[in-house]
């Protein structure tokens, strides 16, 4: 009986504890100066038959980010005052003034994204103080093939010297004509534009400062190497999004992510069976590392990027055999060191 009531002190002692370390941590105190700022609105109210006027203005308004979008989304030089770089911003607002109106049906409001943000920006500001977090949140309408791929996954939100941009035409709902029409398709097939929701905007910002306040490891070329540097990025990402759902950190189906929590320990053996963790033939393990609408060889209704899934579970069973650990800490640890010390055996 003594036993019995001790086992069951220890259950509560350590259940107490998970539920504990998996809390959002306290940021009441941290301020978050963040400015959302919609350019798209400011762009697409310009005057066509006057915009050498109105591009000065907007640039006034807009000194840095202007030039990024001009020269770095849409191909013209911000100095370029010829007849030809108004013609094909007058062409740009004329093609994609639909969008704009889209997109406006899309986010009729803004605020809870921004909340979602600020939370995230603060945990990061928590866990990283040192880390320079962007004051602006920039909105805008770029081309549809504005597309870039970041560490876990692609999308068209970015991040410059002082602001996250969201690029809302990938922003527009699974649903939307531009994304399933033929033409869009051949874009965006829908294992990926499926992820073209508002809901991943705060998602994808956080990514973006992930990426950037950790380079990785260049030389990181194993299968281990990436799955764990993958891992890495995704637990930081639940650290800064704790109340955002995982198949949105992840970018699974709700489907995929059960059916990949279910056969855990089938994906790790196919991994160890084949002799693939320490391989870095990127013909033999591409399938793992990429975007798809299924991992080939796991089979349907399994989800492409299978290494996100098994990177992101062995960094948990490390973080949870070293609570203590820092984010700071692990993110510093080599994979096989975390591999081995996390003692990850799925069944």
């Amino acid at each position: 009986m003594k036993n019995l009531l001790l086992l069951s002190i220890i259950v509560l002692i350590v259940t107490i504890g998970c539920k504990e370390n998996n809390k959002p941590p306290d940021t009441s105190a941290i301020k978050i100066d963040l400015t959302v700022q919609r350019f798209e609105k400011d762009f697409f109210a310009l005057d066509t038959t006057n915009l050498t006027d109105g591009l000065n203005g907007l640039q006034n308004k807009y000194p840095v980010f202007y030039r990024d979008f001009l020269e770095q989304i849409l191909g013209i030089p911000s100095n370029d005052t010829s007849g030809m770089a108004i013609t094909a911003i007058r062409q740009f607002l004329n093609d994609y003034k639909a969008v704009k109106d889209e997109a406006d049906k899309a986010i009729t409001d803004f605020t809870p994204i921004e909340i979602e943000l600020k939370k995230g920006l603060a945990n990061v500001k928590y866990y990283f103080p040192e880390y320079n977090l962007p004051t602006k949140l920039i909105t805008f309408i770029g081309p549809m093939d504005a597309f870039a791929e970041g560490q876990t996954g692609g999308y068209g939100d970015i991040i410059t010297t002082d602001a996250l941009g969201v690029g809302l035409q990938l922003h527009l709902g699974a649903g939307s004509f531009y994304y399933t029409s033929e033409m869009g398709q051949r874009l965006y097939p829908s294992y990926i534009s499926r992820r073209f929701t508002p809901q991943y905007i705060s998602v994808n910002c956080i990514k973006n400062i992930i990426d950037d306040l950790y380079a990785g490891n260049p030389n990181d070329k194993t299968l281990l190497d990436i799955m764990i540097d993958k891992g890495k990025r995704l637990y930081l990402l639940e650290k800064f999004l704790p109340e955002t759902p995982d198949t949105l950190r992840i970018g699974y189906t709700k489907n995929q992510l059960e059916g990949a929590e279910k056969n855990e320990g089938l994906i790790w053996n196919l991994f160890v069976e084949n002799n693939l963790l320490y391989d870095s033939d990127m013909q033999k393990i591409k399938s793992f590392v990429g975007d798809g609408p299924k991992t080939d060889e796991l089979g349907d209704g399994s989800p492409g990027y299978i290494s996100l899934f098994t990177g992101r579970a062995i960094v948990r069973k490390y973080m949870e055999n070293f609570p203590e650990t820092s984010l700071k800490q692990m993110l510093l640890l080599d994979a096989k060191t975390l591999l081995a010390e996390s003692k990850y055996k799925p069944r």
